[in-house]
């Protein structure tokens, strides 16, 4: 598999280390953060192809991170994390251009295979910019 670098933004830090470690691995260079506003500041500062972003977070949500994060990163991939309570959130995370949505608990080999899918997408739409 070709490593890409994958930003991990959830406010339970123990899926953080948990996903950062198994995403590391599998050879992915990863970063993870618990705050939407964090992830932020880490796209100023780093590049990421795919982001893994939890919905439901106190302060900035979920939609207001993809919000701003397209805006700064056009590019970056972002899979939604959605609880069966917010469906309705992980639509509207496509719309605002999120490459899809998967609901927690989401098994890891699933997730993984979402973002190598995403990466590709990414890739492609670089060459088609000529990036």
């Amino acid at each position: 598999m070709e490593s890409f670098r994958v930003l991990v933004v959830d406010d339970e830090e123990d899926f953080i280390d948990t996903m950062v470690r198994r995403l590391r691995s599998k050879g992915l260079p990863s970063e993870g953060v618990t705050r939407g506003q964090d992830a932020l500041k880490m796209l100023d500062d780093h590049d990421f192809d795919v982001c893994i972003l939890d919905v439901k977070m106190p302060g900035m949500d979920g939609i207001q991170t993809l919000r701003e994060m397209k805006k700064k990163k056009p590019l970056m991939e972002v899979i939604m994390l959605t609880g069966h309570g917010s469906v309705e959130s992980g639509i509207q995370g496509l719309q605002l251009g999120a490459y899809n949505y998967v609901m927690k608990p989401v098994p890891f080999d699933e997730l993984l295979q979402q973002l190598v899918n995403a990466y590709e997408r990414k890739r492609i739409e670089e060459d088609r910019i000529g990036k």
